[in-house]
């Protein structure tokens, strides 16, 4: 017997497979009810969000989900309208589409649709998955931009206010493909107290219930742990001064390795 599939929250790295075995959006169908599954869709963080929802409505559809509904919101106003929160009550899976994670926020954050979905997220009461700027929102803080290719500095990252699904991380997406190492140890130097998770595309970080995270896909979770740091001159320097960070911890972690966020260990996994 298989075990019960419990709802969950996915953090994906963006550029998730959507032709061929689609592994993190069959994960994410499954952990949503399946074919009993009523899936939201938010495609605010795309500037095509009509194009974008038709694609996971299409791969959703496909896979047996009877209905998916699409909350597309284009101005502010739009989206504090209280009446999402009714067409948002059936949905037993959400997911929030690629973009621009600025965007995003700025269209939702603080909304009445978005608190609904992240108390039921966080109850267990559905499933959200977000995929590159729909990942990029799901801790407190978020990384809104920023470069690549230089030695870490405050001036490589720009930090915002997510959505806060996952209060305690950082996430960086589309990591090791666009070289984001540098920035997501910057953000790390700035907000010593978070956990920084830099996802590769085709990437899927699987938040349970009990605090801790499965890796999903065809690449790697960088783990940046700056809880044990000794030093590091950030509060000190200019904005474009290399930084010096002391006792920062790096896990990398692949397809099946878990995580225990609260305890920050690697958790072993039995290989079958």
């Amino acid at each position: 017997m298989s075990p019960v599939k419990h709802h969950a929250i996915l953090a994906i790295g963006g550029a998730e497979d959507k032709v061929h075995g689609k592994e993190i959006l069959h994960t994410f169908f499954e952990r949503s009810g399946g074919t009993a599954a009523c899936i939201g869709i938010i495609p605010c963080a795309s500037r095509d969000p009509v194009a974008i929802s038709g694609r996971y409505q299409e791969i959703f559809a496909e896979m047996g989900a009877p209905e998916t509904v699409v909350m597309d919101i284009r101005d502010r106003a739009q989206g504090e309208d209280p009446s999402w929160e009714t067409i948002v009550e059936p949905c037993t899976g959400v997911f929030i589409t690629g973009g621009d994670q600025v965007r995003l926020c700025g269209l939702l954050a603080d909304t009445p649709l978005i608190n609904v979905v992240r108390q039921r997220a966080q109850l267990g009461e559905i499933t959200l998955g977000g995929t590159s700027a729909g990942a990029a929102v799901m801790g407190h803080h978020m990384i809104a931009g920023g470069g690549s290719g230089e030695s870490p500095n405050r001036s490589l990252v720009d930090m915002a206010i997510g959505l806060g699904f996952v209060p305690e991380v950082i996430v960086d997406q589309h990591f090791h493909n666009r070289n984001r190492m540098a920035r997501l140890m910057s953000a790390m130097a700035m907000q010593p107290n978070r956990l920084g998770l830099g996802i590769d595309e085709d990437t899927c970080a699987l938040f349970e219930s009990d605090g801790s995270f499965q890796v999903i896909g065809k690449g790697v979770i960088a783990v940046v742990d700056p809880g044990d740091m000794t030093h590091t001159n950030e509060p000190d320097i200019t904005a474009s001064d290399p930084l010096s960070i002391h006792g920062l911890r790096l896990h990398l972690l692949a397809h099946g390795d878990r995580f225990d966020i609260n305890h920050r260990k690697v958790l072993t996994v039995a290989k079958s």
